[in-house]
């Protein structure tokens, strides 16, 4: 390349997963070093079962990240999202934001307008992703608490419950 070259873009595109996805998956969970790490029996039936409610996002062809979600049974305009995950070397390049935003496009025919999903208070990453997205579509985020430390069988963190909606005088 020469000095009047730019380096050609990736080729980033988001589709559903698919069971083969599920390594990747948990890899891409397990390096973050931060993410619970389900087994990796969840995420290759998550491929399977949940992937009309999911997303992965391939970079040059690699599964580079994931959003793993399901529509609440007792809900079902509302998709709840478990996990978020980029490979430590595509992050900073919007691409969580980005496969949020296409989820719930790809969603929306079925009536999915709103969102929950579950932060620690500590995760100001995912809080800041959450709202950005909120921000973008014109929708609410509010938050409440839902799971304490006391509710879980080992050491994990609270989780607050963040809900992202239509404002009440658009719905």
């Amino acid at each position: 390349m020469n000095d009047h070259e730019t380096p050609e873009e990736p080729t980033i595109e988001f589709r559903p997963p698919t069971y083969s996805d599920g390594t990747r998956m948990w890899e891409i969970t397990r390096d973050s070093q931060v993410l619970d790490v389900n087994s990796s029996y969840a995420y290759v039936l998550w491929g399977r079962d949940f992937s009309a409610s999911s997303i992965v996002a391939t970079v040059d062809g690699r599964v580079s990240g994931f959003i793993m979600g399901y529509t609440r049974p007792d809900r079902p305009d509302t998709l709840l999202v478990w996990q978020v995950a980029v490979d430590a070397d595509q992050r900073g390049h919007g691409i969580a934001g980005r496969m949020l935003n296409s989820l719930l496009d790809r969603l929306a025919p079925t009536g999915v307008d709103r969102l929950e999903t579950t932060i620690s208070p500590d995760n100001e990453a995912s809080k800041a992703l959450f709202g950005a997205v909120a921000r973008s579509r014109g929708m609410t985020i509010r938050s409440e608490a839902l799971f304490a430390p006391s509710d879980f069988p080992d050491a994990h963190e609270a989780e607050d419950l963040y809900i992202i909606e239509r404002p009440a005088d658009a719905q």
